[in-house]
C-alpha cells in the first residue's frame, strides 16, 4: 500500500522535518518505490512536485527536503502501484480546478468497479485513484453550482467518501487549500502540535527538532500520515470508516458526527 502525508496549519509552515522522514519510506525504510509527489498550497496557487523515481533516490525529493516552502496545506504521497503503469501521469497527488480553486487528492488503497466519471473531470492516467478523484469532483459540481458553505461541503464530501469506500480500501487526503479532508479504511494517524511545544524525533531518520525554538504560542499544526513519523509523540490512530476534516491546524470535531452520512 502507498504512504500518505498531510499538513494543515493556522500559519504558513514548512514541512521539511516531516518530509525528511517520510521520503525514506520510498525505498529505504519501506518498499514503496513506484514514485512520489507533494503539493504545497500558496494562497490561491499550488506548487506541485512529481517524480516516478523512488523518493529515496529522487533529486527532486532531495530539493524539497531542504527547501523551506511555507504553506498552510500540504499533501504528499509515496506510491506502491496496484493499478496503472509506472509513469508520471499515474503519480499522486492529482490536481484539478473546481469553483475557481485548486483541489489536490492522494489515495492509498485499491478500488474496483468504480462508477465512470462522465462529466467535466476525466482521468489522464489509468489509476483507480485518479478515477475516484474525478468522480468525486463531478459529483460535487453536479450538486453545487458554486462553492457551498463549509458545513454543507464537509457533509457532502463525507457522504461521497463513504460511497467510494464501498469499492475497496480508501485511505485518502483531499484539500482545497483551506480545509484538509481525510478518510481512513485501514491505516491513518494524526497529531496536532500546539503550545506548549516540545521536541520530536523521526522514526525513519535519526533527526530531532525542538519546535519550541521555532514557533510562537499561537501556532498550531496538524500532521496526518499513514503511519506515525515520530517515536516520542502521542499520535491518534483513526478508526476504520472514520472521516476527518482539519482547518487552521485543528480537527472540526464539532461537526464530525454529521459528516459520515451518504447523500441522498
Amino acid at each position: 500500500m502507498c504512504q500518505l502525508l498531510g499538513m494543515n496549519c493556522n500559519v504558513p509552515t514548512d514541512i521539511c522535518f516531516s518530509f525528511q522522514g517520510f521520503c525514506r519510506r520510498g525505498g529505504e525504510t519501506d518498499e514503496h518505490r513506484d514514485g512520489w509527489g507533494i503539493a504545497f498550497f500558496e494562497g490561491k496557487g499550488c506548487r506541485v512536485f512529481l517524480d516516478y523515481l523512488p523518493s529515496i533516490h529522487s533529486p527532486i525529493a532531495e530539493l524539497v527536503q531542504h527547501y523551506p516552502i511555507k504553506s498552510r496545506n500540504v499533501i504528499a504521497h509515496i506510491r506502491k502501484a496496484t493499478q496503472g503503469e509506472l509513469k508520471l501521469a499515474n503519480t499522486h497527488p492529482f490536481q484539478r480546478e473546481l469553483w475557481g480553486e485548486y483541489w489536490i487528492f492522494a489515495h492509498n488503497g485499491n478500488l474496483n468497479g468504480l462508477p465512470a466519471s462522465d462529466g467535466q473531470f476525466r482521468p489522464v492516467g489509468d489509476t483507480d485513484s485518479e478515477q475516484a478523484f474525478c468522480w468525486l469532483l463531478d459529483q460535487l459540481r453536479q450538486r453545487f453550482a458554486e462553492k457551498p458553505p463549509t458545513l454543507l461541503l464537509t457533509a457532502a464530501i463525507g457522504g461521497l467518501f463513504a460511497r467510494l469506500a464501498e469499492f475497496g480500501t480508501f485511505n485518502c487526503l483531499l484539500s482545497n487549500g483551506e480545509l484538509l479532508f481525510a478518510h481512513c479504511t485501514t491505516n491513518l494517524h494524526y497529531i496536532v502540535r500546539q503550545a506548549p511545544f516540545s521536541s520530536a524525533h523521526l522514526i525513519d531518520n535519526d533527526i530531532s527538532i525542538d519546535f519550541s525554538a521555532l514557533t510562537t504560542p499561537v501556532d498550531r499544526v496538524a500532521i496526518i500520515a499513514t503511519q506515525p513519523l515520530t517515536d516520542n509523540e502521542q499520535w491518534t490512530r483513526c478508526q476504520p470508516g472514520e472521516y476527518l476534516v482539519f482547518v487552521d491546524g485543528q480537527r472540526l470535531s464539532a461537526i464530525s458526527g454529521r459528516m459520515g452520512q451518504r447523500p441522498t
